[in-house]
């Protein structure tokens, strides 16, 4: 994947991680641990973005 993917993907999972939020918020999710899972692959994605950046 190139820096314009990953960036957008970024944009993507921080959006998806928001609405879980908001919807643990007004009543329990199923399976709260998808929120730590979308956090740890956006912290991955944000290494890999800065990974790409410095090899530039």
């Amino acid at each position: 994947m190139n820096e314009s993917d990953l960036k957008a993907r970024l944009e993507e999972d921080k959006q998806r991680l928001k609405k879980l939020e908001f919807a643990h918020a007004i009543s329990p999710l199923e399976n709260p641990m998808t929120i730590r899972g979308l956090r740890r692959d956006i912290a991955r994605v944000q290494t890999l973005i800065k990974s790409k950046q410095q090899e530039a």
